[in-house]
Parts: C-alpha cells; structure tokens; sequence
C-alpha cells in the first residue's frame, strides 16, 4: 500500500523548501539524462525567488506540496493551458521514494484539481530518454501526442515528448 501524502498549496514561505528540493532532485535523477551545466541553468532559470512566487501566486496556476507527515518529499505545479486544457509543468518527488505510488497519488490530485476547473486534457512535456518518468506516465493513462525540441536558451535544448490524458 503507498504511503499517504499530505497535499497542499504552497505558500511564499516555502519558496527556500521548494529551491532546496527541486536542487536535490534534479541532480539526483538528471545527470544520466542532461548535462551539469544545463541542470545549473535550468535550476536557477526555474527555481529562483521570483519564478518560483509567480508558479505559486500566478492567475490559474498553482503549486502544491506532497508531505510525508512533516517533511517535503515533493511537489507539483500546474495551470490552465488552454480552453479545457490544464498543463502539468512539474511532478517532482525525491528519488528515493519512487516507485511507491506516490507520483500517482501527486498525478490523481492533478487530475481532480483540473477537472474541478472543468478541463477535459492534462497534458504534460517530459524529456525523451527519461524512461522512468514516461513509463510511470504511462501507466498513470497518458499517451504521446508529439515530439518537440524546443531552445531554452545558452544553447540548451529540451528534447521531449508531449504526453496527454483525456480527464472528461
């Protein structure tokens, strides 16, 4: 049986929980995937201060924390994409407890939160040799929709498969 896992809003106060986190995971499950210096890049570019208070006090977006009783073990964020569309922009939780159905539990309150809001798609982008994150999608119902290489900048590329799920 999963662990059960707290689901909440993140708040301005947790902006230096969410930075350290998101540092912890991305060079904990990213370096088989990209490169040191574009998870250096891409850390600061979306998890600094000021990105991390927009992702949380944006217009239709938000930000929730997973807690394991007191402790941060992860986070989602998300926003309407589109008429009937809700986009999941992150789903992170630590490496050491994957595999617990916790990122379908984070993956199930995404899907209730877009649906209260009346959208029919949740659609995500997750890169292309990240077979643990697309084999989870996978069985969580999303399928691929398109393939896309899109410039981040400082000549870094994300080069990932756009994943959907039919939520009406």
């Amino acid at each position: 049986m999963p662990t059960p896992v707290t689901i909440r809003p993140a708040t301005p106060a947790d902006i230096p929980t969410i930075a350290t986190l998101a540092d912890i995971i991305w060079r904990q499950h990213y370096p088989a995937i990209i490169s040191m210096a574009q998870i250096d890049y891409m850390l600061a570019q979306r998890y600094n201060p000021t990105a991390l208070l927009h992702q949380i006090s944006g217009p239709d977006q938000w930000l929730d924390l997973a807690l394991a009783g007191e402790q941060v073990i992860g986070f989602t964020q998300y926003y309407c994409n589109a008429p009937g569309e809700m986009k999941l922009d992150k789903l992170y939780l630590l490496p050491d407890l994957h595999g617990q159905g916790l990122g379908s539990q984070l993956l199930r309150h995404v899907v209730a939160q877009a649906q209260a809001r009346q959208c029919t798609t949740l659609v995500l982008a997750v890169n292309k040799h990240n077979a643990k994150a697309i084999a989870a999608y996978t069985r969580n119902g999303f399928t691929v929709r398109d393939s896309v290489t899109v410039d981040i900048g400082h000549g870094y590329l994300m080069d990932d498969f756009i994943m959907v799920k039919n939520i009406g």
